[in-house]
């Protein structure tokens, strides 16, 4: 029989009465921008900054010490996507304990490396290795367990890892990975810019997670000093910024956006974003699902009922087995 692990990660239902310092993410609205594109031209269909969050410090799993940009009080969800952590530290304490055994259900989770080394394993004999620069799309389905312990006892450790909820009709399918190293992520110079394509397409390259309902699009987007970039967007998909490094000006409106800081964005039909000195930073967009989100802990459903029977599932052991 399966025993419920105490980590934190049980303790992020959406609305739990969470500690302020933990998850009182710094947000901002903004003013409604004016026309104005990169390079100073008009540029209507540009997306504006909506609202600004700034990721808060927070620890999950056995005590990695994360930065939470979505998922918390402020931002707790942005449909299709629930969570967007950042593990950044060379202080092997904050990293190594890892997050060991624990359950999902009724969505994906996204783990996208730039440094260091992290290996999966599950529970029905999966395992891989997660390298720099390498991602992987797992769609937790009707359920599994996993753990991701690092595989490094020092050095900088870097990585990212996102939530996509899934369709109710989609909830419980069997599980599934894409597991994609490095040399699978397509990378192309886009006027100033040099973008990995993790999903969707930019540049007329593709990138390599497929068959995901929502339709998102994963860029990782490094500008140069003075550079710029614009990328089209379905115009009913959500979309994102997270800025990772440097300083960027997103929107139309040229609104500054600071590393750690997550910018919403509106209506529109492109992405557009500057830097004076240098960013780098994740383009994220997807189709929303429009159902509602029952969410307690590492389950993800539509109704509280749901999650009651996904919880018993796992203490029975009978998550796993389907």
């Amino acid at each position: 029989m399966a025993r419920v692990p105490t980590r934190r990660h049980f303790l992020l239902a959406a609305g739990a009465a969470l500690p302020v310092a933990t998850f009182a993410l710094l947000s901002r609205e903004t003013d409604a921008p004016s026309p104005l594109a990169v390079g100073g031209g008009l540029d209507p269909d540009a997306r504006p900054v909506r609202r600004i969050v700034q990721a808060q410090p927070t620890r999950d799993g056995a005590g990695v010490r994360l930065s939470r940009a979505l998922g918390g009080q402020a931002l707790p969800d942005l449909d299709p996507f629930l969570l967007l952590d950042e593990f950044h530290t060379d202080r092997a304490d904050d990293y190594i304990a890892g997050f060991p055994d624990h359950p999902h259900r009724g969505f994906e989770t996204v783990t996208y490396m730039i440094h260091g080394a992290m290996e999966h394993r599950d529970s029905v004999g999966n395992r891989g290795r997660l390298g720099p620069g390498s991602a992987q799309w797992m769609t937790a389905g009707r359920g599994l367990i996993h753990s991701e312990m690092p595989k490094q006892e020092q050095g900088l450790m870097w990585g990212f890892q996102l939530w996509v909820n899934l369709p109710a009709a989609q909830k419980m399918i069997t599980p599934r990975y894409q597991d994609i190293p490095p040399s699978a992520i397509p990378e192309v110079d886009i006027a100033d810019a040099r973008v990995r394509v993790v999903a969707g397409e930019a540049g007329g390259r593709r990138g390599p997670v497929d068959g995901v309902v929502v339709a998102p699009s994963l860029l990782d987007v490094t500008l140069a000093a003075g550079a710029s970039f614009r990328h089209p967007l379905p115009i009913e998909h959500n979309a994102f910024v997270y800025v990772i490094d440097g300083a960027a000006r997103i929107g139309p409106e040229g609104t500054p956006v600071a590393r750690g800081e997550l910018a919403v964005l509106g209506a529109g039909r492109s992405a557009v974003s500057t830097s004076a000195t240098g960013a780098r930073l994740l383009l994220l967009a997807a189709q929303p699902i429009g159902e509602p989100i029952a969410r307690r802990g590492p389950f993800v459903m539509n109704t509280a009922e749901e999650i009651r029977q996904a919880f018993e599932d796992y203490r029975s052991g009978r998550l796993v087995g389907g």
